[in-house]
């Protein structure tokens, strides 16, 4: 059964010392295929690199989190644009907007977005989405942008059945992490997977974060890694009412279509 990962932070510092094993694990778990996201201009050019040196394997994003907004500069935004055109490059982002946390005032997070939603117009590349408490600015621009748009995923879906709806009517994939297996705060994804239809269901780990609460046995370190998306796949099919062979097969058909990669 064939996975892929349509969000995995292999940048972070936490893989530097067993990179390669972590590699092999999701392999064996079968992942075929993990785009790497980028976040800031560094972790984009590493994701870049990284699938430069594995390409049937890795592709990469590129973008700035709204969280570091207030820091990104024109330099910053015109050497994303430069990178964003490289063809292991496969989607603009992470971008969008946080009033959760409000890291970066609103204002820098709107012009942060709105630059990046231009080059995913002039590239012709489909946008990988966040949006925490900031639905309404968010949906307000990505229904302005959208008719020129090739194509998105909101990352990491946690909001409410009218937001769902909202992205659904505007054609957008959506993408479902372990946030699905908290028996806590995930109760309402839990309800609300089964509305996504099977041509717009992705799936992710947003690896080292969000490991999955229903992991048994976790992780000793409490990092997420892409090998345990398979736990995420477990409980989307088991809150779709789905077999994991079917739930799998769609994801990896849309991730294909979305991102343009490979067999």
């Amino acid at each position: 059964m064939d996975l892929i990962d349509i969000g995995a932070n292999l940048t972070h510092e936490s893989f530097q010392h067993d990179f390669e094993e972590v590699i092999e694990t999701s392999r064996d778990a079968g992942i075929v295929h993990i785009i790497l996201t980028g976040t800031d201009l560094p972790t984009s050019e590493a994701a870049r690199n990284m699938a430069i040196e594995r390409p049937g394997f890795f592709s990469s994003t590129v973008g700035f989190h709204p969280h570091i907004a207030k820091d990104v500069s024109n330099t910053d935004l015109e050497a994303q644009a430069v990178l964003a055109r490289a063809p292991e490059v496969v989607a603009i982002g992470e971008t969008g907007l946080d009033y959760n946390r409000n890291f970066s005032p609103a204002a820098d997070q709107l012009r942060v977005f709105e630059r990046q939603m231009d080059l995913a117009v002039e590239t012709r590349k489909p946008v990988f989405l966040h949006q925490r408490d900031a639905h309404e600015d968010f949906v307000r621009i990505l229904r302005k942008y959208r008719p020129q748009l090739s194509g998105g995923v909101v990352h990491c879906f946690t909001d409410s059945a009218q937001a769902l709806e909202d992205y659904l009517e505007l054609d957008m994939y959506i993408g479902i992490t372990g946030w699905i297996c908290d028996e806590r705060r995930g109760l309402e994804l839990q309800a609300l997977v089964k509305r996504i239809p099977d041509d717009r269901l992705l799936i992710e780990t947003d690896a080292p974060y969000l490991l999955p609460r229903s992991l048994e046995p976790k992780p000793k370190n409490r990092r997420n890694e892409p090998r345990f998306l398979t736990e995420v796949l477990r409980v989307v099919a088991r809150c779709r009412e789905q077999p994991q062979t079917e739930v799998a097969r769609h994801s990896c058909q849309n991730s294909r279509q979305l991102f343009g990669i490979g067999n």
